[in-house]
């Protein structure tokens, strides 16, 4: 064999074990990079979970929070609905007082007797009925003030 065959072989063998060497390497990087990116995708898993944890809990207390608002909504109502007829009691009440102190006026006019005693009575009257209208007006802020709040939970509910 000649000097050029030798080095035609040498060369041969170095591109031959070069190449290998290479192969090698880029087989160990790509094992190297399918290990990554398998702990990156189960870390990836382990986020989704929680996430989706995260998400249930989330769904669940806007649940509870979209009931809580119901119910507030329906005691408010009924809160309003009690001052509403609370306040119809009393318009009752002030009617009845009126027309048993106009039937007592007049039995007062057909008796001659108590004609003296009258501006006794007639100052308890006014201040009865004095009382009376203060008691409706506190009743009317009420039920004014339970209507503004339903009307506030509605429209706080309609926001959320």
């Amino acid at each position: 064999m000649n000097n050029t065959a030798v080095w035609i072989v040498v060369a041969v063998v170095a591109v031959i074990v070069l190449a290998g060497l290479v192969f090698a390497a880029r087989s160990r990087r790509n094992q190297r990079r399918h290990v990554e990116a398998e702990q990156m995708r189960e870390e990836l898993t382990t986020h989704v979970e929680k996430a989706d944890k995260r998400q249930t809990i989330a769904d669940e207390t806007a649940a509870k929070a979209r009931a809580a608002q119901a119910e507030a909504e329906a005691k408010a109502a009924e809160a309003a609905r009690l001052q509403q007829q609370a306040a119809g009691h009393h318009e009752a009440v002030a009617a009845s007082r009126e027309e048993i102190e106009e039937r007592r006026r007049h039995a007062d006019m057909l008796d001659p007797k108590t004609r003296v005693d009258d501006d006794a009575d007639d100052q308890h009257v006014v201040e009865q009925d004095r009382r009376v209208d203060q008691n409706r007006v506190v009743d009317q802020n009420r039920v004014d003030q339970a209507a503004a709040q339903q009307e506030g939970a509605r429209h706080d509910s309609r926001r959320g």
